[in-house]
């Protein structure tokens, strides 16, 4: 069963005209459950209009602290991000679930130096993760090419700035607009020049130990395609997508008919049938199964699950790895049936 916190609103700070920093309060009693790694996310529960509606929103404070922090920024009108944008204020309650998610870096007393790739909203879990890096020890750097429409488009601009003056000769920005020529930013989108400027010839005498991309498919795929062309092993290249490409590719044939489906979790079984051509997470929730999930996208982790009887097919995958799969993983929310009986278990992950 997905385990929501009741947790009260500290404070909300405007960060650009359409996106907002929200602060919960953690109580004493709760800091352990939302205790987190740098770069995982939580999941807000909130019923808008009679629909629950659940989002995932990456963490961009410092771990260790009574409070968490994210930045929301307005994608959607009448959903979470709207509301959250115009109706939410300090005192207010929301359903939170616990930290998780795989986009990490674990802070080590070891000298480490990193560098990151963010636009958009990409940038929540890499202000997290940058003041890990710069804070777990003395000799880290950072450095970071984050991309945006304009310095007005550009969430927690302010906070960036201070940390490039607090963390002067350790911590590195270049802020990217693609609408707007500004004094002390590049012009134009994140791009391969753009991702050579910063590695080959500002900072090539610096050995990276780690490359965090975030934000949509096509900008993580060019960067990632950029640090291998310059010999980067893929195992130091890290990303999350805050966007995905919709996957249009039919279903194959043989997934007509009808499947029997056990799923195990919170150590009951539930049996019932389901359509193969339906999405497995679907017709779990159908069944008032309070299975985890949340973006429902394939971009978050919250869903994912092992087949331990029967296979089925993923149409999207970008998160788990092929070791995982072969160990029968899956994201249920990208899962299709395509054998007459199927067990999964959320326990077992």
């Amino acid at each position: 069963m997905a385990q929501f916190h009741s947790l009260s609103i500290k404070h909300i700070k405007p960060l650009t005209t359409s996106s907002v920093a929200i602060t919960f309060e953690i109580p004493k009693d709760l800091l352990q459950t939302f205790d987190f790694i740098p770069g995982q996310y939580i999941t807000i529960k909130k019923e808008i209009k009679g629909k629950e509606l659940r989002r995932a929103y990456s963490i961009s404070s410092s771990p260790k602290k009574d409070c968490i922090t994210i930045g929301v920024k307005k994608v959607d009108k009448g959903g979470f991000s709207d509301f959250a944008n115009t109706k939410l204020k300090a005192g207010d309650v929301l359903e939170l679930m616990p930290p998780e998610g795989r986009f990490v870096f674990s802070p080590n007393s070891n000298k480490t130096n990193i560098a990151a790739f963010a636009a958009g909203s990409g940038i929540t879990p890499i202000m997290s993760i940058a003041k890990s890096v710069l804070n777990s020890n003395p000799s880290n750097k950072f450095v970071l090419v984050y991309g945006n429409k304009s310095s007005e488009d550009t969430m927690f601009y302010t906070d960036l700035v201070k940390l490039q003056l607090e963390y002067s000769n350790r911590f590195f920005i270049y802020f990217t607009n693609s609408q707007t020529r500004e004094e002390d930013s590049l012009f134009g989108r994140i791009d391969v020049s753009t991702v050579n400027y910063a590695l080959k010839n500002k900072h090539k005498d610096i050995n990276f130990d780690g490359y965090y991309l975030c934000g949509p498919e096509a900008m993580i795929n060019l960067v990632s395609d950029t640090l291998k062309e310059n010999e980067v092993h893929e195992d130091k290249i890290h990303f999350e997508l805050f966007t995905s490409t919709e996957i249009l590719e039919e279903l194959p044939k043989s997934v007509d008919g009808k499947t029997d489906i056990t799923i195990v979790l919170d150590d009951e079984e539930f049996n019932f049938s389901m359509d193969k051509k339906a999405i497995v997470l679907d017709a779990v929730l159908k069944e008032n199964i309070d299975a985890p999930y949340s973006c429902q996208g394939g971009v978050c982790s919250s869903c994912i699950a092992r087949v331990t009887e029967g296979k089925v097919e993923m149409v999207k995958n970008q998160i788990l790895t092929d070791s995982e799969i072969a160990e029968g993983l899956i994201l249920t929310c990208q899962a299709h049936a395509i054998t007459p009986s199927v067990k999964i278990d959320y326990d077992d992950v």
